[in-house]
């Protein structure tokens, strides 16, 4: 079987983190839009079980929550009968340490209640210590933080108001106004200075910049969510270990102490392999048992 080199897969890496499209990748790498898909797929579920099994035992302190819309195939109101459960919305889950920008969760899924559950409870798996969590104003996240933390968390939600759309702006796509904002107490003591959602808003910005199929107004919007989630998975590992953030100059993973190297993309070519490797390896077989006769003839 024809196997791309190490330097090509690298390259197709790049060009996928850096917000090109499949087929603008496959054009940049002078490869066929299937051969992308494939590199992205082996990737992205190598970089999912490197993140499941490697960012564990965090120390954070202040973390806060967000989730961004975006769609596969086509937008909610148009998905045919056939599609219903795999086409039209698809919201990302994301949690992000205020202090290291590491993230540390994330979840691909619809927008309500159980994927809420899921979310909160994956993220409280990989935390040690207590933390200071503020959410926006979405409901779900009320059961879902008490069922995953208890009590042994600082949590607040950051509720927005706004405006409503004057009439110069109806039926254009922009926003609706912010007109304030209200911070609520939910559980434990958390400090009013660090209730905010700033930095997950922020990240919310860097997805749509370093993921094609996030980006608005454009047909390069996903087809699959498995591959919608797989490209998440590329786009957050490669954004904890490889990416220096310009304002800690170190990667997320690093100032979180859960690596002491930058990694670069060749590394994360590496780190596929041998998650391939070992997961395709052939399985011993066990010991071999004799049968009885009597069994035999039954």
């Amino acid at each position: 079987m024809n196997r791309l080199s190490p330097e090509k897969r690298s390259q197709i890496i790049r060009c996928l983190v850096e917000g090109n499209s499949i087929r603008g990748t496959a054009r940049l790498c002078d490869c066929v839009k299937n051969t992308v898909s494939r590199v992205l797929i082996e990737t992205g579920e190598a970089c999912q079980a490197y993140h499941d099994k490697h960012v564990r035992n965090l120390t954070c302190k202040r973390l806060q929550v967000d989730e961004i819309w975006a769609f596969i195939g086509c937008k909610q109101k148009n998905v045919p009968k056939h599609r219903r459960g795999e086409a039209g919305d698809c919201w990302t889950w994301t949690a992000i340490d205020a202090d290291t920008k590491l993230v540390p969760s994330w979840m691909v899924g619809p927008r309500d209640g159980q994927a809420a559950i899921a979310f909160m409870d994956d993220l409280a798996s990989r935390l040690a210590s207590r933390v200071q969590l503020t959410s926006d104003g979405h409901k779900p996240y009320l059961e879902a933080v008490e069922g995953a933390f208890g009590g042994d968390i600082d949590y607040a939600m950051l509720i927005k108001m706004y405006g409503a759309a004057p009439e110069s702006m109806k039926g254009r796509y922009s926003p609706a106004e912010c007109i304030g904002a209200r911070k609520t107490r939910i559980e434990g003591d958390p400090d009013p200075k660090h209730v905010n959602t700033s930095y997950a808003e922020r990240n919310n910005l860097t997805m749509r910049m370093q993921m094609r199929r996030f980006t608005r107004l454009t047909n390069a919007f996903s087809k699959k969510i498995e591959n919608h989630a797989h490209a998440v998975s590329l786009h957050f590992r490669h954004y904890n270990f490889c990416r220096i953030h310009q304002s800690l100059r170190v990667t997320p993973a690093m100032a979180a102490g859960v690596t002491d190297k930058l990694w670069s993309v060749d590394d994360l070519v590496a780190m596929s392999d041998a998650y391939w490797a070992e997961k395709n390896a052939p399985k011993k077989r066990g010991p071999y048992k004799k049968r009885i006769a009597s069994e035999a003839r039954a």
